[in-house]
């Protein structure tokens, strides 16, 4: 399993899409990337869904978002 924390990069001003993009194309079959973000990264749902990854979003209640994105073989 793989762990991008997007909030960091988010707070110092960057984008996250590129750091995540590539976790996400490292991953084989099955395994998993979590993605930690100061808010539910819908854009990214729908760019990892159509890609082939299914995802599992939780609240984690302090105004931060955990989404586990699996890729299906």
């Amino acid at each position: 399993m793989a762990t991008v924390d997007a909030r960091p990069i988010i707070a110092s001003g960057d984008e996250p899409f590129e750091t995540i993009m590539a976790a996400a194309t490292a991953l084989e079959d099955g395994e998993e990337l979590v993605v930690l973000a100061p808010f539910e990264p819908v854009p990214l749902e729908g760019v990892l869904s159509s890609q082939g990854f299914s995802y599992e979003v939780e609240d984690l209640g302090t105004g931060d978002w955990r989404v586990t994105f699996r890729r299906e073989p």
